[in-house]
């Protein structure tokens, strides 16, 4: 027998509150309030729009309701990694790791277009682009200094941006004629339906990265499952009036195609821009801001714990002795997605690829972690699990049905993008084959071991 590993060590630190969490919660997805949910409507038409989001409201509810007691029984900064790994060990770590990367890397160039198509809608001689770029390096610079600080202002923006919403539901809510809604509602059809579930997608995509900053929260027993609750609900409730009202107040057909759709859909409601419509895309930036933050600490995260076992270079699991924070895994994001944003020059109209994309991930990431959660539900039944999925085991299968349906549903649609995700798979696997001895050194993390019987065993 070998030399005994050397212990994982936890050098991310508690630092997070409960209030904090549930703004990590909103504000990784908030952004999906402020754009990337109208190309659904170029698609399916708003009122087969709004099938299609009701449909992924269901499987968000049952998704977060069981992934609760994953990241309240594992509270690892690896997330669904962790969790698949403790369930099938190396390939079940690498494909929920990889896939999470996926969705969390993608994601923050699409909002950083549109934190720059903002801008630009307030100052059109500022270039959309630059605002993009200049975003990466602000705010990789602030997750770099902390994560009591990174928390401390998702709050605040977080906060913003919900009022935000909230005052432009209530200023076009006036506004609001059913005719205009059902105008050529189903124009997609049944097909459409399908086509556009990734922009459904996007209205809650990403709040399972609350898992990621598990390790750093005080209190996670209580603090996890009160943020992921309040925060789907939250989530719901805007998403819901955001979409109904602003595909009531005009031609929706205008705004179906918009990096901008608040601002653009009041200016559509008073006629031309004015002092709200000039304060919703000013705050609005603010939304954007809140979920671009919030994912680059998940993306970091995720980076971060994969590296540290092995997954990927070691280097990347480094963390800053003065702010405690993974700075080559920030950088490293931050480098993949600058070069995701530039791509708009050469291809524009990019961002709903990117969105696209970053839903494919999120999706393949939730069926293994909800086969995981019934996996350890037999191999694992001693392990302590404060919270438990409720209507076990009818939510994580309806999870599982309903995220399989909407994975297909974006394969069969986006046969290209399919093949981009698959070859970046494929480049994952080529370096997890080459890195056994690599995972072997790895620290020992009990987190990852069962507690309960193996699979397989006597």
């Amino acid at each position: 027998m070998g030399e005994p590993r050397v212990k994982v060590s936890r050098e991310l630190k508690p630092q997070i509150g409960t209030w904090q969490l549930w703004a990590i919660a909103v504000g990784l997805v908030i952004s999906g309030e402020y754009f990337g949910w109208s190309f659904g409507w170029g698609v399916s038409g708003t009122p087969g729009f709004l099938v299609s989001v009701l449909l992924i409201t269901v499987l968000y509810v049952t998704f977060i309701f069981s992934y609760t007691e994953l990241t309240t029984a594992i509270p690892h900064a690896g997330g669904p990694f962790a969790y698949s790994k403790r369930a099938f060990g190396d390939v079940g770590g690498f494909l929920a790791g990889f896939a999470t990367l996926v969705e969390f890397v993608f994601a923050p160039p699409a909002i950083a277009l549109s934190i720059g198509a903002y801008v630009n809608f307030l100052f059109p001689a500022v270039s959309a682009i630059a605002v993009a770029v200049i975003a990466y390096l602000v705010f990789v610079g602030i997750n770099l200094l902390g994560v009591k600080i990174a928390a401390s202002f998702e709050l605040v923006v977080t906060v913003l941006a919900v009022a935000e919403l909230l005052v432009f539901i209530g200023v076009v809510a006036p506004g609001f004629k059913v005719e205009n809604f059902t105008k050529d509602g189903f124009m997609g059809g049944i097909p459409g339906i399908f086509a556009a579930i990734p922009f459904a997608i996007w209205f809650f995509l990403a709040i399972e990265g609350v898992a990621m900053s598990a390790e750093e929260v005080k209190n996670p027993k209580k603090a996890i499952p009160r943020a992921y609750i309040s925060g789907i609900l939250t989530l719901t409730a805007l998403a819901l009036g955001v979409m109904i009202f602003a595909g009531g107040v005009g031609d929706w057909k205008a705004l179906a195609s918009m990096n901008s759709p608040l601002p653009d859909a009041m200016k559509m409601y008073f006629g031309g821009q004015n002092g709200w419509t000039f304060m919703l895309g000013f705050i609005g930036v603010f939304g954007l801001i809140a979920s671009f933050h919030g994912i680059i600490l998940g993306y970091s995260r995720q980076i971060f714990a994969l590296a540290r076992a092995g997954f990927l270079p070691g280097g990347l699991s480094k963390v800053s002795k003065s702010f405690q924070t993974p700075h080559w895994a920030l950088t490293a994001g931050g480098v993949v997605g600058v070069v995701s944003v530039l791509c708009e020059i050469p291809f524009p109209g990019v961002t709903g690829s990117l969105i696209t994309m970053s839903a494919m991930g999120a999706v393949l990431m939730y069926l293994i972690s909800m086969v995981s959660l019934f996996q350890l539900r037999k191999t694992d039944p001693d392990m302590d699990r404060p919270f438990k999925a409720p209507f076990y085991p009818a939510f994580p299968a309806i999870a599982i049905a309903l995220s399989a349906v909407a994975l297909a549903a974006m394969v069969w649609f986006n046969p290209i993008l399919t093949a981009i995700l698959l070859a970046i798979l494929a480049v994952g696997w080529g370096y997890f084959v080459l890195t056994h001895r690599q995972r072997a050194e790895a620290p020992f993390d009990e987190m990852m071991e069962l507690t309960g019987a193996t699979p397989g065993a006597e």
